[in-house]
């Protein structure tokens, strides 16, 4: 059964970093898309950044250059630093794998970052 593994999440202030990690298993990870989702309370899932397998990069507008999305394919595992952070920034935080070439995809459980201000 394929699992992603978010971890990496916590507390911190505004204008502290944190970096998520998701850690894909049973995956054949170099032929999946992978993407950074996020959801706050009472609000809709939204992208926050996206990485292809040809490691192309795409970002929310409201990142603002602030994270940095990556992948280690060797590690099976993609990455999101995040930096500058804003107590807007605070939801579960979940990652996603799409296969680049059939309809299927996977989803992590999530992992919370909350920031203070």
């Amino acid at each position: 059964q394929v699992q992603l593994v978010e971890s990496g999440g916590g507390l911190v202030q505004a204008g502290g970093s944190l970096r998520l990690s998701c850690a894909g298993a049973r995956l054949a990870f170099q032929n999946y898309d992978m993407s950074w989702h996020r959801q706050a309370p009472g609000k809709q899932r939204e992208l926050v950044a996206g990485i292809t397998r040809s490691r192309t990069t795409n970002y929310a507008d409201f990142v603002e250059g602030r994270f940095t999305i990556s992948r280690d394919d060797a590690k099976g595992t993609v990455y999101l630093q995040m930096n500058s952070l804003k107590p807007e920034d605070t939801a579960v935080y979940y990652c996603k794998a799409d296969h680049y070439r059939v309809t299927t995809d996977y989803w992590g459980q999530g992992t919370q970052v909350t920031v203070s201000s």
